[in-house]
């Protein structure tokens, strides 16, 4: 058991990702913010957790509604204990933009990228005023492959990417950490829950969430970022970056590239 480091906020915690992130977190010496739709589910975990000495409270709430993310911002806005917000809460869905339901992909946007994007700007604004805080974004890989699945769901997670970016630059001065951690294939409930069969999934492919998790924070103490789990090289996502970072010069001027301009026959 470490010392106590204060108290962890994990949201989409009563299974999966969430739900480790607890047991790790408890481990490491935090008391623990459990919030999640199935309040049942949230009790049973707590329970569990609570053997390892620490507080562990519940806060049930669906974050795909106002009310639900309202009283989850309402808590890290009070509660000056909170000294980390993993921001996991996620849904998926199965299928290309032509075949699903509109009202599934909506509810996806609202907890995806509405409830993520409120949640993080609420811990944002506590934990810059303590000058201190770590705010953990749970995205995808599909963030860097939209090819490899539908492009709502990759969406909100380059979403969550691209807000984690632009959250280390605006906090880096005020002692808050930011790391956005990408995650592959990963043995959880969203599968079945977006309609997909696990069981057609390579075994290759597909990792075990508590490898996941320890990865995850294994890059959290190595200073990380951006933490992609199952990558091998760090060059490989730092040459990425770099490419990214080479078109910058060309992305906003004021002339159209040559190529784009049309040239004007000259008659005989």
């Amino acid at each position: 058991m470490s010392p106590h480091k204060g108290t962890a906020l994990i949201t989409g915690a009563s299974a999966g990702i969430g739900a480790t992130y607890a047991d790790r977190l408890a481990r490491r010496g935090y008391d623990l913010i459990l919030a999640a739709r199935d309040e049942a589910r949230l009790n049973q975990l707590a329970t569990k957790l609570r053997q390892t000495g620490g507080r562990v409270d519940i806060l049930q709430a669906d974050l795909s509604t106002s009310a639900g993310r309202a009283a989850v911002e309402k808590r890290l806005g009070e509660d000056a204990s909170i000294t980390m917000l993993v921001n996991n809460a996620g849904m998926a869905a199965a299928g290309q933009l032509t075949e699903i339901d509109p009202d599934r992909l909506e509810t996806m946007v609202e907890l995806n990228v509405i409830a993520a994007m409120r949640l993080a700007a609420a811990a944002a604004r506590a934990f810059a005023a303590r000058n201190r805080g770590t705010i953990i974004n749970i995205a995808s890989v599909l963030a860097l492959a939209p090819e490899m699945f539908n492009g709502v769901y990759s969406g909100t997670k380059a979403f969550l990417l691209n807000l984690s970016i632009s959250m280390q630059q605006e906090l880096a001065a005020s002692g808050v950490r930011v790391q956005a951690v990408l995650p592959g294939a990963t043995r959880t409930e969203i599968w079945d829950r977006s309609g997909m069969d696990i069981a057609h999934m390579p075994a290759e492919r597909l990792m075990e969430v508590g490898e996941l998790v320890d990865a995850a924070l294994a890059g959290l103490d190595a200073g990380e970022q951006v933490t992609i789990p199952s990558l091998p090289e760090r060059a490989d996502f730092d040459a990425y970056t770099q490419a990214r970072f080479a078109l910058g010069p060309n992305l906003s001027r004021n002339h159209a590239a040559a190529r784009y301009k049309v040239l004007e026959s000259v008659a005989p």
